[in-house]
């Protein structure tokens, strides 16, 4: 949407066109973007590849890479990042602040570092691969619950004791223009990990959003990245700041800057793949972005219950993602609230809340 105000000639692959971006889009191919053939024959005849989700087919985008398509962000770093494990590690080498984590490749190495006292409850488990809003990630409280722990290759951590959880959006060009958004502080459902409510800016001070700005741009200086970076960050009580895990590409916690900002992070991403110079994100409101999940117990076409008091009143601006289906706790759209001062925002947003539903 943000390219076609620039008239740029962008194509899409997904399973199917009856997905939200099939709605609004010209020039669309059906495939899998998990695929080497899919991604490859998509591929081929641009100029420029970018992605909305890690769990692509990085074996296809090297092979991009090696015809001289231009890849954004690179098929490496696509790599290190869909896997916690390559991630992890690589915070390690570059002396990136992170949680203290153990990688495990089945359940009975899990059990192993349990016996021994490696780990104790209450501990997280993450899947490596294949983790996306929520799902992959399970929180072991007590021995009660070891049946809950993956099989699969993850990695595992102890409880960490932190007040608050952020966001930092970082956009970076080929030429090295590094900008960071304002830190957004998170508030997450806890069923199933993942954003619940958005506030921007933190309420932390100064000196520490600024900390948490210079850290999330020495992550994407790291990586040497092209286009988006989000870095997720936990706030500890003893005032550190650690980065939890990140995402190359637009994220759920930068969709208020469609609103909140003069260029929106889809702008900006649009900026760093092509070589546009980026703009500095100074002039914002304040802002509190809600997502719309599936209400628990409700599965199928979705029904939103309080559109009517969203259209109603000035500063909200809804987003219905247009998805067929919907199921507990799936993000089916989202809701920002721009205004003057954060905490105006903030009643109103919980009024939202409140108000709105999906159901089926």
């Amino acid at each position: 949407q943000d390219a076609s105000k620039w008239g740029l000639n962008m194509a899409f692959l997904d399973k199917s066109k009856d997905f939200p971006v099939g709605q609004v889009c010209v020039n669309f191919m059906e495939g899998d973007f998990r695929d080497y053939r899919d991604v490859l024959e998509f591929g081929k005849d641009m100029d420029i590849v970018t992605i909305e989700i890690e769990n692509v087919n990085t074996r296809a985008l090297y092979e991009l890479e090696k015809q001289g398509i231009s890849v954004y962000p690179q098929a490496s770093i696509v790599e290190t990042i869909k896997n916690k494990g390559l991630q992890k590690d690589f915070y390690t080498r570059h002396d990136i602040p992170t949680c203290p984590y153990i990688k495990t490749n089945n359940k009975a190495d899990v059990y192993a570092l349990i016996e021994t006292g490696k780990i104790s409850y209450p501990f997280i488990q993450k899947k490596c691969e294949e983790g996306y809003d929520g799902r992959g990630v399970v929180a072991i409280m007590s021995q009660d619950e070891d049946h809950q722990i993956f099989e699969e290759p993850s990695i595992v951590e102890n409880f960490v004791n932190i007040d608050m959880e952020l966001s930092v959006i970082v956009g970076r060009n080929a030429d090295g223009q590094c900008v960071t958004y304002p830190v957004s502080e998170m508030v997450f459902n806890k069923q199933g990990h993942l954003l619940d409510m958005l506030v921007c800016p933190a309420r932390i001070g100064e000196k520490k959003a600024l900390q948490a700005r210079q850290l999330a741009e020495k992550v994407a200086e790291r990586l040497d990245i092209v286009g988006l970076l989000a870095v997720e960050m936990f706030l500890t009580p003893d005032d550190r700041i650690l980065v939890n895990e990140v995402a190359p590409r637009p994220h759920n916690s930068g969709h208020h800057t469609i609103e909140a900002f003069w260029v929106s992070q889809y702008e900006q991403l649009i900026r760093a793949i092509t070589g546009l110079p980026l703009l500095q994100t100074d002039h914002f409101q304040p802002a509190v972005m809600i997502n719309l999940l599936g209400e628990r117990g409700f599965h199928g076409t979705p029904h939103y219950e309080g559109l009517d008091m969203i259209l109603e009143v000035e500063g909200v601006f809804p987003h219905i993602y247009g998805k067929a289906v919907t199921k507990p706790l799936r993000k089916m759209g989202h809701v920002t609230v721009v205004r003057d001062k954060l905490s105006d925002a903030i009643d109103m947003a919980q009024k939202l809340k409140n108000h709105i539903k999906v159901k089926s």
